[in-house]
């Protein structure tokens, strides 16, 4: 069977979903002016930008969508959210840790 995901576009893809939400969260932060706080911006624009990479890619790709997907891509936007607020480094540290554990 083949497999549905091919893992270095994924990884390729996260990347740029990090780099896509840190340039919006900086944009956005100018706009609303520090009325709202940057790591909930943060958070709330990877899940936007993660979610419509997902349904995106299912919809050119003809896959359909079933409620484990969408909790996956949920949980690869919080991901995404932690890279582009803290970094990559740490975010590979973190890994590292929970595969030692």
């Amino acid at each position: 069977m083949e497999s549905v995901l091919n893992w270095s576009m994924v990884i390729s893809v996260i990347g740029v979903l990090v780099v896509v939400t840190n340039i919006v969260v900086q944009v956005l932060k100018k706009v609303t002016w520090d009325k709202l706080p940057t790591n909930i911006l943060a958070v709330a624009v990877s899940m936007v930008l993660t979610l419509v990479a997902f349904f995106a890619y299912c919809q050119i790709k003809a896959i359909a969508v079933v409620w484990y997907m969408v909790a996956a891509a949920v949980v690869l936007g919080f991901m995404v959210a932690y890279a582009a607020m803290f970094g990559y480094d740490k975010l590979m540290e973190a890994i590292g840790r929970t595969g030692k554990q």
